[in-house]
């Protein structure tokens, strides 16, 4: 029974009055209940609507629709305080509220009477930055993304059918007991090596990147699992840390990083080779279903008992066929006897019958060849005389023959026309037999009708 000492209102009835000697006293003594109560009373006559900053730590939002978080200091200091945003709040908000965001709520203060503690319940809430440890993050995602630790072309591949698989966690942690009972349904043939390591608090980061290490060093795992529950930024910042993001990067084996809820984002996600939503989806990620196994190589031994029947058929048809050859060797003797003696009857007739073709054909040949050449003679001389009897036709001595005469002047040009020739003038007249020196006397033009 809880007992308080007060000088409140009258005392509830029921209860035993203490004095300081721990006897009954006429003073009153509160329940808990009527505590809060007035306490709760008290602080929302004193403070009523107020607005307060801070940051954002622990997030969360029920099915309902409610949303629970903290609010703390943005400049690192230890104040805290528990929020509660209803459904009708936070359905009227314009952003996604996540951890390290710095934001201003207005709203009022309350005490939440199951607990008994302070409770600031949010009707608005608006953006008012990044968080201090928010930034942080930032800062050293591009740091390390620009040194290349977070690039795609160095992720490997998850080995399909791992013999081993490590796991980096605390002993004490509910995830490690997820992803083994994970492990133990889906493939419980599966080797599980636990290297323990804390996740949370100021020492976490070294023994993460010492476990990494370790597992690295052995090489006794083809897959490593790093992995813890869902938290606040706070509670997951090991896993944001510069030595255990080059642990990753270092590891000789594929690592899937499985920290924290869907909704969480570290680090380790970025440096490992794969990243997955929760420790179980890791667990599940990390190795194939016992079933899926099973399926996968009954599906070969039917394929190889189905070659190796065809090849068998195949062989045993090659085998009919050559035992029937053999059982008729007579026969095979005989058709081969048959074709020898063709082909040698071929040959002995082949050649008398070639050099007759032949001599045929050649004598074919010269026959059109004498033909051919006395056809083109006879077209010939045909053609020489046409050309000889036109060359006679224009002959011009044959023409003066008949009494024409060939005028020129003195420089040796055609006369043709009385145009050409004057009185007085000299011409030559070429005749049959000889030529003449002729005087013009007199120029007569014909008149064209």
């Amino acid at each position: 029974m809880a007992r308080l000492w007060s000088s409140g209102p009258a005392p509830v009835l029921g209860l035993p009055v203490i004095d300081d000697l721990g006897m009954p006293s006429r003073r009153s003594v509160w329940s808990v209940a009527a505590l809060v109560r007035e306490v709760a009373e008290l602080v929302g006559a004193q403070l009523g609507a107020c607005t307060v900053r801070g940051e954002i730590s622990g997030f969360s939002r029920a099915g309902s629709g409610h949303c629970y978080f903290n609010l703390k200091d943005a400049d690192g200091g230890a104040a805290l305080i528990r929020c509660a945003m209803f459904r009708r709040a936070a359905a009227l908000l314009g952003f996604a509220p996540a951890d390290g965001q710095l934001v201003e709520l207005r709203g009022r203060l309350g005490v939440y009477e199951q607990r008994g503690e302070l409770q600031f319940v949010v009707e608005a809430m608006q953006r008012a930055g990044a968080g201090a440890l928010y930034e942080q993050f930032l800062r050293l995602k591009a740091s390390l993304e620009a040194q290349g630790l977070f690039d795609a072309a160095r992720k490997r591949a998850l080995p399909a059918h791992p013999a081993a698989v490590g796991i980096v966690t605390s002993l004490g942690a509910a995830a490690l007991h997820d992803v083994l009972t994970v492990l133990s349904r889906r493939a419980p043939h599966l080797r599980v090596i636990v290297y323990p390591s804390a996740v949370q608090g100021a020492d976490a980061p070294v023994a993460l990147a010492a476990a990494i290490a370790v597992a690295s060093a052995r090489a006794e795992v083809d897959t490593l699992i790093v992995c813890r529950g869902g938290g606040s930024l706070e509670d997951l910042w090991a896993f944001n840390d510069e030595r255990v993001v080059r642990a990753i990067v270092a590891a000789s084996m594929p690592v899937i990083s499985g920290v924290g809820h869907e909704t969480d984002v570290t680090l380790t996600d970025f440096a490992a080779d794969l990243r997955a939503p929760t420790p179980t989806a890791a667990a599940e990620l990390a190795a194939p279903t016992r079933e899926a196994c099973e399926q996968a190589l009954q599906a070969y031994a039917s394929l190889m008992r189905r070659r190796v029947h065809e090849v068998i058929d195949q062989s045993a048809q090659r085998l009919d066929r050559a035992a029937l050859r053999l059982s008729r060797p007579a026969q095979g003797l005989r058709r081969h006897s048959e074709l020898l003696s063709s082909l040698a009857n071929r040959l002995a007739s082949h050649p008398p019958r070639t050099m007759q073709a032949q001599h045929t054909t050649l004598a074919r040949l010269q026959s059109d060849l004498r033909h051919a050449g006395a056809m083109r003679l006879a077209a010939t001389h045909q053609r020489l005389d046409s050309l000889d009897a036109r060359l006679r036709v224009l002959d011009p001595s044959q023409v003066l023959a008949r009494g024409f005469a060939w005028l020129s002047d003195d420089a040796g040009k055609a006369v043709t026309s009385a145009r050409q020739i004057r009185t007085g003038q000299t011409l030559q007249a070429v005749l049959h037999d000889g030529s003449a020196d002729v005087v013009v006397e007199q120029v007569r033009s014909r008149t064209k009708a």
